[in-house]
């Protein structure tokens, strides 16, 4: 699409003391984070509010999602004092809430799940009243994997669809839609709180959302993102068209009618982002997991 950002776009540029404690806070622990790898828009905003979202397993993904600005090729690096220096981290931000990602390593023997295990564990030993949010590969749909994360009892397990159904392919590559569905239910079906989210913009029709999100729902999943798909780069998929902020708004009420818990839908919006309210805004994370079966 050749057409300009619209004004809605525009993001907070980075600044503020905020925003360079947290960059310390990342370079002095040799962390990665998806707000850097994956270009996000919201990076200025969400540093300056001290907060940022952790990518594990390295920074360099098995896989070749053609939205997506990481790095592809065969990693290098399995990092086990990563855990450790991870939980360091959430304790010098203080963090009520935080979001730990990863990059897909399928050619480990178990996707990387030990060292997501092992994350959780040590932010849950070092920071035991911070709710931890989790945003995972797939797996390949190897539910034994999943467990082993599962097993370290995040506070909530997210997994992102991305797309509708028809545009899987192009978009994701070596994923699935009925992959990650399964995955997802999955996580719910034993007590778990999920959330999932997708990209607008990328030449899905309307049906084709609503549809996604009537799939998402029927998984058991209570939180859902909807934000504008943004082109990294010239090799990357091109913007089919700029979603307004009203046809946003008008899926946030689609998701509450339909019975999603909570619907974060703006242009900006990306999958941690003001995940440390999304949590809030529940009357309390233990309370959610007892009603999330």
């Amino acid at each position: 699409m050749k057409s300009r950002k619209p004004d809605w776009l525009r993001a907070k540029l980075p600044s503020g003391s905020g925003y360079s404690a947290v960059r310390k806070m990342v370079d002095d622990n040799r962390l990665h984070t998806v707000c850097q790898s994956a270009q996000c828009p919201n990076m200025g905003e969400c540093w300056s509010r001290g907060t940022a979202t952790v990518m594990i397993l390295g920074n360099i993904c098995t896989r070749s999602c053609n939205f997506c600005a990481i790095q592809t090729g065969r990693p290098t690096e399995l990092d086990l004092g990563e855990p450790a220096r991870v939980a360091d981290a959430v304790a010098k931000m203080n963090l009520r809430h935080c979001v730990i990602t990863s990059v897909t390593r399928d050619e480990l023997k178990d996707g990387g799940a030990s060292v997501w295990a092992a994350t959780i564990r040590a932010i849950r030993n070092r920071n035991p009243s911070t709710a931890i949010e989790v945003l995972t590969p797939d797996f390949k749909g190897k539910l034994d994997q999943v467990d082993t994360v599962l097993a370290a009892e995040p506070d909530i397990f997210n997994h992102n669809v991305e797309t509708v159904e028809r545009l899987q392919k192009p978009v994701r590559v070596q994923a699935r839609y009925d992959r990650s569905l399964k995955v997802l239910r999955h996580a719910a079906d034993q007590g778990h709180v999920t959330k999932s989210g997708i990209m607008l913009g990328l030449g899905e029709t309307k049906p084709e959302i609503a549809r996604a999100l009537e799939d998402m729902r029927a998984t058991g999943i209570k939180i859902v993102t909807l934000g504008q798909y943004l082109q990294p780069s010239s090799r990357h998929l091109p913007v089919d068209r700029w979603v307004t902020p009203e046809e946003f708004e008008d899926w946030k009420e689609f998701g509450h009618r339909i019975g999603f818990d909570f619907v974060e839908s703006g242009p900006l919006v990306r999958s941690s982002y003001h995940a440390d309210e999304q949590s809030s805004a529940f009357t309390g994370i233990d309370e959610l997991r007892r009603t999330s079966a």
